[in-house]
């Protein structure tokens, strides 16, 4: 929640072994609003579904906590979610997990409104960037030339496109030309193997193995003035707290002059790394090359990782 408007929260509930009768709530942290306060529940057999729409309201100031869905039956309270996976190697599993979710109010300030966004390897950051209030248009073959780009605020490229998309070389003279005309293009980390091409950015870098594995890591700010850093949010050491799993990985570690770099960080005991976020200006637009782990960063609800990557996709706007 990037501010305190109210947001719709589907709760899907499904019959595990026969008809039901009773009344799902919704909990939620002290300061949070949910309506209705309950709703009825009859499912008529084994596997029937409803799907149960509560509205949460966030408070005004900051707060993180979890939403909790909880079904009353006969007397008894059930809060578990029903998740099946699937392998060869492992045969099939069904996991349940308790119902829940993390929710976040954060003040996250954002520029811009449609953001494009080309697919990778896979990851949950277009649905992320949706929460604060973006619309994003995942991007297929024909949609990529600088005439069609022109229309988003920024293009996002998913973790490791540079690794998984054959026609990679093709898009990018596009990308490049969107920037030049104003665009700003954000590349999210590669790996150094099965690169699909050698141009990277419209100027040259190098990336390598150098990654970040302690997420407490001291997060030094290079450029304190940069409007990555200062517009539309404030960024400070606060920002880089409650970060999940790692840094960064695959850091570049040469560049062109033409890049300024934003942060540095290193694990203990080990060289500076001020590969992870850099940036520079071609033509009218930026394009930002960065390898911090926002795909983990942002599905997991870090309010700084958001505030971030918003001032990313409002640059120069």
């Amino acid at each position: 929640f990037a501010t305190n408007q109210a947001k719709s929260v589907p709760v899907r509930v499904t019959a595990a072994t026969g008809p039901i009768k009773g009344q799902l709530k919704l909990t939620a942290p002290d300061g949070w609003h949910v309506d209705p306060a309950a709703v009825q529940l009859d499912l008529k057999g084994a596997n029937a579904e409803t799907m149960a729409a509560f509205t949460v309201k966030p408070p005004e100031q900051n707060s993180e906590g979890t939403l909790r869905a909880i079904a009353s039956i006969d007397g008894r309270e059930y809060s578990f979610g029903r998740v099946r996976i699937s392998y060869p190697h492992i045969g099939a599993h069904t996991l349940m997990p308790t119902a829940e979710v993390k929710v976040v109010r954060a003040d996250i300030r954002k520029k811009g409104e449609r953001l494009g966004y080309i697919p990778g390897a896979g990851d949950d950051v277009p649905e992320s960037l949706q929460q604060i209030g973006y619309t994003v248009k995942i991007l297929s073959d024909g949609d990529i030339t600088a005439k069609n780009l022109a229309q988003f605020s920024a293009v996002v490229l998913g973790i490791r496109a540079y690794n998984t998309d054959d026609r990679i070389s093709t898009w990018l003279p596009e990308l490049f030309a969107y920037v030049k005309n104003g665009g700003v293009a954000i590349a999210q980390y590669n790996t150094t193997a099965d690169l699909k091409t050698k141009e990277m950015a419209p100027y040259p870098l190098e990336i390598s193995r150098d990654r970040v594995t302690d997420e407490n890591a001291e997060v030094r700010i290079l450029a304190l003035n940069h409007p990555l850093m200062t517009t539309p949010n404030k960024i400070t050491s606060k920002d880089f707290e409650d970060w999940v799993q790692e840094r960064g990985l695959y850091f570049p570690n040469k560049w062109d002059p033409a890049w300024t770099p934003i942060l540095s960080c290193n694990d203990p005991k080990e060289k500076p790394l001020d590969g992870g976020l850099l940036v520079a200006k071609s033509g009218k637009g930026f394009f930002i090359y960065t390898s911090y782990s926002w795909f983990r960063q942002l599905p997991a609800g870090v309010p700084g990782a958001y505030r971030l990557f918003a001032n990313m996709v409002s640059l120069g706007k």
